[in-house]
């Protein structure tokens, strides 16, 4: 909030009615404005607002300006010889006029230095007869003349006068800063177009769409021929009485439109400056795994289980990226499935490292508890339960080794963020291989974990043939790259070479593989990270099935530890790879995540239920 200390009051001398005049004058202005002006908005739009009705906004002209609206409309009528800011006599405010609302903010705005350039005009529409209104519009917009367009002047400000107008014939005789909104569908080369500003038209007289669903073909296509048509004379268009909506304004915008119209401009300018960020085309379309499902659903023994985590991977962020891969995924080749509760012990929205402890112990346990109970109490996991019954255990993930998720599988901690404390559970821990981040962290743990029987590679090639009982391999100073970096296959790299190594083990195995990032994705709100991290997840479930089928009796479970950023679907197109996402929060959600299963017993896992009972009946098939 902007404050006035008393010395600012005392040495700028302001009465009290000064002092409120001035706020009026500056303050209000810089509330919308202060981290932007509108010409550099504009710059950065591929899109262009018509801020309809401009003057029912609660701030006229400054809520248009400050959402960088290209085109402002007023309504005026000629009242008792001047401009009133009206649509009809009964809502007629005196104080409200032309001059008011707009001519003296925008004259304001350049003294302040918010404008250098005109980025938008004034559509005009007049609601009283057209040639005496416009004779007092000329009138009162005169005085401004420095700030109006010219042939000295090319980026000062238009008037473009629509509703009640002059005959086309009369056009030319008006100042050059007057152009007109021309209103049919009647056009040809012989119009005054070096006079005409912009072409309008109702949006009835193309379409009865409401803005929900989809524009039909024969509408779209009539839409498309009329706005082609326009442009054939180097003129926008703009589409007044049309639906105002997200989807709406998509819409338009696919349609070329170049001034959408809306009553919404701060939120029409959210929405389409945001859809780079939230639109994802994939490059390619990769082709499935074609699973045998021969020991899929078997009542038969259990050899290795591989547990596949998609931190924050939530229905949607799956369907987006089946949906980019041209409608498959390897995972929905998967015939079980299930869906699971996520709550904490002490929250109805979990973090990752109570939700990756429910998994691993069996137990819930409060936010930000790694492998310990809501009291403290240290909790087994399930690499040191399966340990007592023949198998070894390992952990991959594109985070690093001390992220929350794979912590909760060698960890005893209460804090998730005591970095040195959670690395220093590793030695001693149940696990016989880790891949990960964080070879800092773990830098002066080294003597220590090679005297617990570690082998330090440094590098994946080979790390499955080296026949050593126990191996870490810490991919990266810190933090993976996103894919979006140029992490590449790790993650399907990693896990081939784990399943190598506990090939040479000869013992059955539990491994837990996380794909981190979808949720960074998630708090990000970036569609395209989302879409990315989870198609290198899905190459990864595709090759673990492989090794299902080959390897019989491995149960391959898939899941997530919640949800993040409360994400639905809006738009998409399967053909081209394309997909919307759309978010209703940067956080974690308490929404039900998704579990599939193959390989034996893989029915058990249907259902809904609780996170902890994916422990619970892992621990029962493992006996």
């Amino acid at each position: 909030m902007l404050r006035l200390s008393i010395s600012a009051l005392s040495f700028l001398d302001l009465r009290i009615g000064d002092l409120i005049l001035a706020m009026k004058k500056i303050l209000l202005p810089f509330f919308f404005l202060l981290t932007f002006t509108q010409a550099g908005l504009l710059a950065q739009q591929t899109f262009r607002l018509h801020s309809h009705n401009d003057y029912l906004q609660k701030v006229p002209f400054w809520e248009a300006f400050g959402a960088g609206a290209a085109s402002i409309e007023v309504d005026v009528m000629l009242q008792e010889g001047s401009l009133v800011v009206a649509h009809e006599k009964e809502s007629i405010q005196p104080e409200r006029t032309l001059r008011s609302l707009y001519l003296d903010p925008i004259q304001r705005a350049v003294e302040l230095g918010m404008i250098d350039e005109f980025g938008f005009h004034l559509l005009v529409d007049c609601k009283t007869e057209a040639y005496a209104t416009l004779e007092q519009v000329i009138k009162e917009v005169s005085p401004y003349s420095p700030l109006l367009f010219s042939s000295q002047n090319p980026a000062g400000l238009r008037l473009i006068v629509s509703g009640n107008r002059p005959k086309p014939e009369d056009y030319d005789k008006y100042p050059e800063w007057i152009f007109f909104d021309y209103q049919s569908k009647n056009l040809s080369p012989d119009l005054p177009w070096e006079k005409i500003g912009m072409v309008s038209l109702s949006f009835r007289q193309f379409s009865v769409w409401n803005g929900k669903g989809r524009l039909v073909e024969k509408d779209r296509k009539g839409l498309e021929d009329f706005i082609s048509l326009v442009h054939s004379f180097g003129k926008p268009v703009r589409f007044w009485g049309s639906p105002d909506s997200k989807t709406a304004w998509r819409a338009f915008q696919d349609l070329g439109v170049d001034f959408i119209n809306t009553d919404q401009p701060k939120a029409a300018q959210e929405y389409l400056a945001s859809l780079n960020q939230r639109v994802y085309a994939t490059d390619s379309i990769y082709s499935v795994y074609n699973p045998s499902f021969a020991s899929d659903g078997l009542d038969a023994p259990i050899r290795n289980i591989i547990l596949l985590i998609g931190d924050g991977n939530g229905l949607a962020q799956i369907s987006a990226a089946l949906f980019a891969n041209g409608g498959n995924l390897n995972l929905a080749q998967i015939k079980n499935m299930g869906l699971i509760k996520t709550q904490a012990a002490d929250d109805f929205t979990t973090d990752s490292a109570a939700g990756a402890t429910a998994f691993a112990t069996g137990q819930k346990t409060n936010n930000r508890a790694l492998g310990v109970g809501p009291d403290g109490e240290r909790l087994r996991n399930l690499p040191e339960i399966l340990a007592e019954r023949g198998f070894s255990a390992g952990i991959i993930t594109t985070d690093q080794i001390t992220g929350a998720t794979p912590a909760a599988f060698y960890a005893h901690h209460p804090e998730r963020d005591d970095t040195d404390q959670i690395a220093a559970f590793l030695p001693k821990s149940a696990l016989s291989l880790v891949i990960g981040g964080g070879k800092n962290t773990f830098s002066p743990l080294q003597s220590e974990l090679v005297k617990e029987g570690f082998i330090l590679v440094d590098q994946l090639e080979g790390l499955g043939e080296m026949g050593a009982d126990r191996i870490a391999y810490f991919s990266s100073p810190g933090s993976n790259p996103s894919m979006e970096k140029g992490r590449g296959d790790f993650l399907t790299q990693s896990a081939v070479e784990a399943l190598q190594f506990f090939g040479q083990k000869k013992t059955p195995f539990f491994l837990v593989i996380e794909s981190a990032m979808i949720d960074s994705g998630g708090h990000s709100n970036s569609t395209s990270t989302i879409v990315t991290e989870m198609l290198d997840f899905d190459r990864l479930i595709g090759e673990m099935m492989r090794f299902a089928d080959q390897n019989p009796g491995t149960l391959l479970l898939i899941t997530a530890d919640h949800e993040t950023g409360g994400v639905s679907i809006p738009q998409g197109n399967v053909e081209k790879g394309e997909v919307e996402l759309g978010f209703h929060s940067d956080d974690h959600t308490g929404i039900l995540v998704p579990i599939f299963a193959y390989g034996p017993h893989s029915g058990l896992f249907r259902g809904i239920y609780e996170n902890i009972h994916v422990a619970h009946k892992l621990i029962e098939l493992a006996k």
